[in-house]
């Protein structure tokens, strides 16, 4: 795949979340409301009965990485799954900009520190999130 591949992501897309993610809660009930978001088919992987063997990947692999399916049958993972998503919502500008040299490196550099360590930064969230007020 090219850099600029996820602009090329066919709606509708299908992402694969995981629903326990505090984060990924908080993305979804957005995705939930946006006004493009008969483009979106969410999936969470949590959810009792999903089968990830019907992806032909793992539910490892799934809960390691987001994923994204687009309506051609093509597969964006990581945070290409994020710019195409947003590609997808009208984001297009945005996600020119994120695959620019060096700012795309950065930005997948971010996302796979900030995957290994969703859950537990979630938990910290969630839990200063509720000793705020919030």
């Amino acid at each position: 795949m090219s850099k600029l591949s996820p602009l090329h992501a066919s709606a509708p897309v299908t992402l694969y979340h995981d629903g326990h993610c505090p984060f990924c809660q908080w993305e979804v009930a957005w995705l939930q409301k946006h006004r493009h978001r008969e483009r979106i088919r969410l999936v969470d992987i949590q959810e009792e009965g999903f089968n990830a063997a019907a992806t032909n990947r793992t539910f490892e692999e799934l809960m390691g990485q987001l994923h994204l399916k687009d309506s051609n049958g093509n597969w964006y993972i990581e945070m290409d799954a994020s710019r195409a998503l947003y590609a997808v919502l009208g984001y297009r500008r945005l996600v020119r900009l994120s695959c620019l040299p060096g700012l795309q490196g950065v930005m997948n550099a971010g996302y796979r520190f900030f995957a290994r360590r969703r859950i537990r930064l979630g938990r910290w969230w969630v839990k200063r999130r509720s000793s705020d007020g919030w």
